[in-house]
């Protein structure tokens, strides 16, 4: 250990070799509990207040250790993040020989079969002059790239349609019988990864690969010694996701498309099979529709309440049938053929299992509508007992960390939901001052929140916060619609010309920067912007919450959850919804103080956490926040641009 202490000491190697390294001793003792779960092979669950410094807590015990570490991330940008900043800095400071590979899932690696056949193809569906602008620079940019990762080519944007034409899934690949296999970029990463010491993936690879022996990490999994979770508060989510079964319409509709082109490459001659193509993607197309909402969830009993649904179910049924017959029938006469035929059966196999009753025991069966497409989904009412089984296969050290694990320093919800029962817990605060740092203030005289108004009266509460922060601020809601009136109301609102930037109206990384530009903008979001964002400074001075993030108890899979656990004689709310509202709030909460300089005031406008006797529950899991009530406080902390004076109440019988 003492090695470790002078690796992080004032005048240690991070400290000379890492511009901005400060000495913190949270990230010592986290740095101390790593090293020995990894050397004893044990599994840690760790939480890391905000500028704990937790990147470097575990990357330097894992770069000390040796042997093959496994480090999974929330999202792709922290991964290029690890992989291209972070370690780099790490293994250079210690000075050690360590190899790194990055491992994204395939759709993320330009692939010389589809991009081939898509520059062959004359009647693309996407042709216009933009998109063949970006397929000559795809051409282009495969030619002379080493990993053909597409976050290399940022002139084409990652949500444009091109990209699925020039991409393989784990449907479409032709795997070792593709003529371009051995320059594929997917085999080179797989590869690169075999060898190397770390390799940084993401939860859904991760995921991904567990369940469907799909992106290589099926063979990286039994030489590895150690895997470490980062932003791990979002694994029962992802795992909930890959551990159950899922098909949409899109799918089916890439596999006509497929098909469609195979046929006309290998079988133009037998018409059946035209046909049989032909009436797939109408009987795809007539499911879709047969919902007319869109942007929902429902449970699979309510699905078969729209008249339409059930018939277009059976028709899809029918004609997938048929198109695994034709398909059969000819898939000798080309790989192509032949490997849409496994796909066609696979989706059949699926949707039947969906559809028959008693075929999914322990799972909760339900839609999701988007704006094209729709989803038929099979989520596990646990994921417990599956994960105990990838912990349990052998021998190694697991850790998850984040900065959102636990209620109050307890983390048996999210062990519990894991099924890391017996695992060693620890939680390390942030070393911020947030009593000088920050203000919490939840306003007075607001409605509950089912209240039909209520979204409008936020919006009054929040004007003369929004003028005392002059803007500077993130508007979180927990829903679109709220967010939509939310931006609605502010553009009309008497006395305010602050700049809005609605989430929507760019990509994430496109609003944040033109946010920390401005300077004095007010961004509103959902979801996007709860979490994985970073920004410091004065530009953020100010985070709203329009109401505590519990999950719609209406959503399909909570409300089985809910049933199940009630049916055990447990208390859903206290041990599984409450819990999760603590961790979604702490997240959104984290975006206000990143760093020592910072200063700000959180505003949460539900008045439950204050009139509710779970409330205290949820305030006293913040971080430690001076509170009030009283707006004058609040005009008086952004008039000093320091501190607030005194610490109010929040309410008498709650402190």
């Amino acid at each position: 250990m003492l090695e470790l202490e002078s690796i992080f000491s004032p005048g240690g190697v991070l400290s000379r070799h890492i511009a901005g390294f400060h000495v913190r001793s949270q990230q010592v003792e986290m740095a101390r509990a790593i090293t020995s779960t990894i050397e004893n092979h044990r599994i840690l669950v760790a939480e890391a207040g905000t500028g704990t410094g937790k990147t470097l807590a575990y990357l330097v015990p894992a770069l000390l250790a040796g042997g093959k570490v496994i480090i999974s991330t929330g999202t792709k940008t922290l991964q290029d993040q690890l992989f291209k900043r972070d370690i780099p800095a790490a293994r250079a400071a210690l000075k050690l020989p360590v190899s790194v590979a990055l491992l994204k899932g395939r759709a993320n690696y330009v692939c010389h079969y589809h991009l081939e056949r898509s520059l062959q193809d004359t009647q693309l569906t996407f042709v216009n002059r933009e998109e063949i602008r970006y397929l000559q620079w795809i051409e282009r940019y495969a030619g002379y790239s080493k990993d053909g990762d597409k976050s290399g080519l940022s002139e084409v944007p990652e949500h444009a349609a091109i990209w699925q034409f020039v991409t393989s899934t784990r449907d479409n690949c032709l795997g070792s019988d593709c003529p371009s296999y051995k320059r594929c970029f997917v085999m080179e990463a797989r590869k690169q990864a075999m060898s190397a010491d770390i390799v940084v993936v993401n939860h859904h690879l991760f995921f991904a690969d567990v369940m469907l022996r799909d992106e290589g990490l099926s063979e990286l999994l039994p030489a590895c010694n150690t895997v470490i979770f980062d932003e791990a508060h979002q694994l029962p989510e992802t795992a909930s996701l890959f551990f159950g079964e899922s098909v949409s319409t899109g799918q089916l509709l890439d596999l006509a498309r497929d098909a469609k082109i195979e046929a006309l490459k290998a079988a133009r001659d037998f018409t059946p099979l035209q046909d049989a193509i032909t009436a797939t993607d109408k009987a795809a197309r007539d499911l879709r529709l047969a919902v007319a909402e869109e942007n929902t969830r429902i449970a699979l009993s309510e699905a078969f309440r729209y008249p339409g649904f059930k018939p277009a179910l059976d028709q899809l049924l029918e004609q997938l049938d048929a198109l695994v017959g034709a398909l059969e029938s000819q898939a000798e006469r080309s790989e192509g053929l032949e490997h849409c035929w496994h796909r066609a059966d696979n989706h059949l196999q699926l949707i039947r299992r969906w559809h028959d009753d008693g075929e999914m025991d322990g799972y909760v069966r339900w839609i999701e509508v988007f704006h094209h497409a729709l989803q038929l989904h099979a989520t596990p009412l646990s994921i417990a007992g599956i994960f105990q089984k990838q912990l349990a296969a052998s021998l190694r050290a697991w850790i998850f960390t984040s900065a959102t694990l636990s209620v109050k320093k307890d983390f048996s919800h999210y062990n519990h939901e894991m099924g890391l029962d017996g695992a060693q817990t620890a939680s390390w605060d942030s070393p911020f001052d947030y009593g000088a740092q920050a203000l919490l203030y939840v306003p007075q005289g607001l409605p509950e929140p089912q209240q039909k108004d209520y979204t409008d009266r936020v919006v009054a509460a929040a004007l003369p916060v929004l003028r005392a922060s002059k803007g500077r601020a993130f508007f979180l809601c927990t829903s679109l619609r709220a967010m939509q009136r939310v931006y609605e109301l502010l553009q009309v609102a008497d006395d305010f010309d602050f700049p809005l930037l609605l989430q929507g109206q760019g990509s994430r990384s496109y609003l944040l920067d033109s946010f920390r530009t401005i300077g004095n903008a007010i961004l509103i979001g959902s979801q996007s912007f709860w979490e994985g964002v970073d920004v410091r400074g004065e530009a953020l001075s100010l985070v709203i919450i329009d109401k505590l993030p519990f999950a719609p108890p209406d959503d399909p899979v909570l409300s089985a959850r809910i049933e199940k656990m009630t049916n055990e004689g447990r208390n859903a709310f206290m041990d599984y919804q409450l819990p999760r509202a603590v961790i979604s709030l702490k997240q959104g909460a984290g975006r206000l103080i990143r760093d020592e300089t910072d200063h700000g005031v959180l505003m949460i406008c539900d008045p439950r956490l204050i009139t509710k006797a779970y409330g205290k529950q949820i305030w006293q899991s913040l971080p430690p926040m001076k509170r009030t009530r009283d707006l004058t406080e609040v005009e008086n902390f952004f008039a000093a641009g320091r501190q607030p004076l005194i610490q109010p109440r929040l309410n008498q019988h709650q402190e």
